[in-house]
C-alpha cells in the first residue's frame, strides 16, 4: 500500500502543529482510500481535546463518512515512533504522526492498522 499526501496538507498539518506546540493536535484525514490511499484533506473532530502531551475525540460523535481515512496527531515530545496508544488504538487505516520540530515531511511518518510504517509521497495537487 502506498500513500499520496497533497503537499499543502502536509505544510498545514506541520504549522498547525508549530503553532498549538507544547500541545498535541489531533485531526481527521480524509482522502479515498483502496489498494493506495489518497490524502487530500483534513477536519477537525467535534469535541478534539488538544492538550498537554495527549489528544483525543469521540468517534461516536462523528457522523458517518467513509471518506476518512485516518488521524494525524502530533508528537510534541520529538519521537516519530508510535506510542503504545497509537497502536492499539487506531481510527482508519492509517496513522499519521507529526513529530517536533515539525520542519519538514522529514518531520512526519505514516503507520498502517498494524503500526507497520507505510512509505508516502508528497504531491503537488
Amino acid at each position: 500500500m502506498k500513500v499520496r499526501v497533497k503537499k499543502e496538507l502536509i505544510d498545514g498539518i506541520l504549522s498547525y502543529s508549530r503553532d498549538m506546540h507544547p500541545r498535541e493536535i489531533i485531526l481527521l484525514l480524509r482522502g479515498k482510500a483502496g489498494n493506495d490511499i489518497e490524502v487530500n484533506e483534513v477536519v477537525m473532530p467535534p469535541g478534539a481535546i488538544q492538550g498537554l502531551g495527549f489528544s483525543g475525540f469521540q468517534p461516536h460523535m462523528l457522523p458517518f463518512d467513509l471518506s476518512i481515512v485516518g488521524v494525524v496527531h502530533s508528537h510534541p515530545s520529538g519521537s516519530s515512533s508510535p506510542s503504545v496508544h497509537d497502536l492499539n488504538h487506531p481510527y482508519g487505516r492509517i496513522t499519521m504522526i507529526a513529530a517536533y520540530p515539525y520542519r519538514s515531511v522529514d518531520d512526519v511518518t505514516i503507520l498502517g492498522k498494524g503500526g507497520q510504517m507505510l512509505p508516502f509521497e508528497v504531491v503537488a495537487q
